[in-house]
């Protein structure tokens, strides 16, 4: 039997693209599987090729190279037009599961991963003036352009799934009921611990569009010392760049990543938006604990007190952060994490998935 995956533009293999990625790797074990986006990388072409997936390139002129935008540019034009759904053409016969936001089809399964409206309704306090200046004016065509999407992806699904609670009770105040919550897979294998002789020294936190940089600043004046990864350098208020108690690493391999959330002594993970956080999960998987704030998706992956502490506002994760930089934790904590992370392993979701397919 033939599944066809729908994705988003597979520019590199983070954010929405990932949970596409792994399930379809796994599901090749049994089935011959497909993915099909509007724009594929060639790097990612051969990537999937090298997992047993074939990927079929719609070859959407996209203007964009960064992932974020050209993600955004593609869902404008799906969302406004209806361009994108019209180049693809699946046998009638073959089981879809569309991972995308970007593409509206026919699927026996549609996996929604968040309304762009709410997001950036989170996320713009900490932008800078002329994104939100920007965001003023076209906040109706994104609420326009999300209701269109849920319209037409109800409308064609058989079965509607999200990656948190929270996602669900979202998307059902904005109309849309949610059939099943199927969180969102890290590959376990690859995010594992993997710890050095000279470790605890730092705290590790994630620099992207959903970053509470406000929080990180506090930490970061309170004298902890803060490792940073991420390539949103745009999105990085200039306070926080050349600030003596962070270093800025940029965008890192997986295999580096694995190396800083096994060493450090926790990981801070101060959000504006967040459906899901990869970031929280991965480091659990690497056996260390994560401050972070208890609502939206991390409130709901992290366990607060065992695999990590889960505050309510700014104030609460500044004074948390100081007293576990000079007080520690018991190390029973990081085992706990690598337990909790392993119910997200590909694995385990990729069987939930088997279940619809089924």
């Amino acid at each position: 039997m033939k599944v066809n995956i729908v994705a988003d533009p597979l520019i590199n293999d983070f954010g929405p693209s990932r949970p596409a990625i792994l399930i379809a790797r796994e599901l090749s074990k049994k089935y011959r599987v497909t993915i099909v986006s509007t724009y594929i990388l060639e790097a990612m072409e051969n990537r999937l090729k090298s997992l047993g997936v074939f990927p079929v390139n719609l070859g959407v002129k996209l203007h964009f190279s960064d992932a974020s935008l050209a993600w955004m540019e593609a869902w404008v034009q799906e969302a406004l037009f209806s361009s994108n759904c019209k180049k693809i053409d699946l046998e009638h016969n073959d089981l879809v599961l569309n991972f995308s936001n970007t593409i509206i089809v026919p699927s026996k399964a549609w996996f929604v991963q968040g309304l762009t409206n709410r997001a950036l309704d989170n996320i713009k306090d900490e932008l800078a003036w002329y994104y939100r200046f920007a965001y003023k004016f076209a906040k109706p065509l994104f609420i326009y352009g999300d209701k269109r999407i849920i319209r037409n992806g109800s409308r064609l699904s058989k079965i509607i799934v999200t990656h948190s609670r929270y996602c669900a009770d979202m998307y059902q105040r904005f109309g849309l009921k949610i059939d099943r919550v199927i969180y969102i897979p890290i590959d376990c294998e690859k995010f594992k611990p993997k710890r050095s002789s000279s470790c605890e020294d730092y705290v590790l936190t994630y620099f992207g569009k959903e970053t509470k940089f406000s929080t990180i600043k506090k930490l970061a004046d309170a004298n902890i010392s803060i490792k940073a990864f991420g390539s949103k350098f745009s999105y990085v208020p200039r306070k926080l760049l050349h600030h003596r108690n962070i270093k800025i690493l940029g965008r890192i391999s997986d295999e580096e990543l694995v190396e800083l959330y096994s060493n450090a002594l926790f990981t801070a993970f101060p959000f504006t938006n967040e459906e899901f956080g990869y970031v929280p999960v991965e480091s659990m998987a690497c056996g260390t604990p994560v401050l972070t704030f208890a609502y939206q998706g991390p409130g709901e992956t992290v366990i607060d007190g065992q695999t990590g502490w889960l505050v309510k506002q700014d104030r609460e994760m500044v004074e948390s952060a100081i007293n576990i930089w000079q007080n520690g934790y018991p190390e029973e904590m990081r085992k706990k994490c690598r337990s909790r992370a392993v119910e997200f392993d590909v694995k385990n979701i990729a069987g939930q998935w088997l279940k619809i397919l089924e």
